[in-house]
């Protein structure tokens, strides 16, 4: 399944997202979502513990100036890249 984080996590409701999130699972952080990737962040600590591939938006990342302070841990993709994992998942859950 594929799981898009499209809020902040201080907006979001981690913890349901967690027990929701399974093996083979992606987690795409996009629109203000990308917030969840900052290194160092409690979101972001959460979010590593889980069975899913994180994902980031490079696009919505540089539309934030948030470029150097993303984890190196979280994969970044473009659009295509979310075209491509759309694909793969036939259901979608946005957060």
């Amino acid at each position: 399944m594929l799981h898009t984080l499209m809020h902040s996590p201080a907006h979001s409701d981690l913890e349901t997202l967690l027990l929701m999130v399974g093996a083979g699972d992606d987690l795409l952080l996009l629109q203000d979502g990308v917030l969840a990737a900052l290194a160092g962040s409690r979101a972001l600590m959460r979010l590593s513990e889980s069975d899913a591939t994180l994902w980031v938006l490079d696009e919505d990342v540089q539309a934030r100036g948030l470029a150097g302070q993303i984890s190196t841990s979280v994969q970044s993709i473009d659009y295509n890249g979310f075209v491509t994992l759309t694909i793969r998942h036939q259901q979608q859950i946005v957060w």
